[in-house]
């Protein structure tokens, strides 16, 4: 079994095979190069990854179990800080902050522990299971959020970083806003995914992010927004192949299809 046959057979769980065969998206992305019976074959939109039934029942989730229990809680701490006398436009100020700093977290994360890709069967494992899944089932909407059993504990983490570097008050509205740029990371995530776009930055969004799940960019890591792309110079990465040039519009390979998100020569959408 080849290491692109694989995951069309969609076996009954496949975080082992990842660990022998690597992802769909470490394979390649260029449609011309793949194997045309995959690109006539239906794609399973999801896959079972454990062996174990709890297991395999807590790496799904809800899109808006985030919401559900992040939004209460930062509603809370927000006004528990008025109620303390901050002034809202301190508030306001420390909370674009915290906004600041989940957006490079955001990048850091995609770009060097989601795409952390190795050879040894335990990394390609680890690799799938926290960002190779995505990659090879885009669709699946209950495994494109965090788990509340990984946000929770990171979330936790991040706000003691702050109360040991800052004024407990500071703390507060820096996470404050840390946990709101958290939220539109999920909300823009599952739009990109999921949802028509119909407003011009919402198509942008959903173009940017599409072109680094379909294109085979090395690059583009941010989601929510692309401000540390164009920051460190990873918008675009020229030493890949990037559809959408003059050349490929010219040539009919890319286009928008009309919720705004790209069409690859060979995709469903563009056929």
């Amino acid at each position: 079994m080849t290491a692109i046959a694989y995951h069309q057979a969609v076996p009954p769980t496949v975080v082992e095979e990842a660990g022998r065969f690597g992802t769909r998206h470490e394979i390649g992305y260029d449609r011309g190069a793949m194997d045309a019976r995959l690109e006539k074959a239906a794609k399973p939109t999801s896959c079972r990854m454990f062996e174990t039934p709890l297991i395999e029942y807590f790496s799904r989730i809800h899109p808006a179990s985030p919401f559900g229990f992040w939004v209460p809680v930062l509603v809370a701490l927000i006004g528990y800080q008025l109620y303390r006398g901050m002034p809202a436009w301190h508030l306001a100020g420390l909370m674009v902050g915290g906004w600041l700093a989940w957006s490079l977290t955001e990048y850091l994360l995609h770009r060097y522990v989601f795409h952390w890709i190795r050879q040894k069967p335990w990394q390609r494992r680890f690799h799938f299971v926290f960002h190779g899944v995505h990659h090879d089932f885009p669709q699946d909407a209950r495994r494109l959020v965090f788990p509340l059993g990984v946000s929770i504990p990171l979330g936790l983490l991040f706000y003691l970083a702050m109360d040991a570097l800052f004024a407990r008050e500071v703390a507060i509205a820096l996470f404050c806003g840390f946990g709101a740029g958290y939220l539109a990371y999920d909300g823009v995530h599952y739009f990109t995914h999921h949802l028509p776009a119909r407003s011009r930055i919402g198509k942008f969004l959903k173009r940017y992010h599409m072109v680094h799940h379909h294109t085979g960019v090395h690059g583009k890591w941010g989601v929510s927004q692309p401000l540390w792309d164009y920051i460190f110079g990873s918008s675009r990465d020229r030493s890949s192949r990037v559809f959408g040039s003059s050349r490929d519009r010219s040539s009919g390979a890319f286009g928008s299809s009309a919720d705004g998100s790209p069409r690859v020569l060979g995709s469903p959408e563009a056929s």
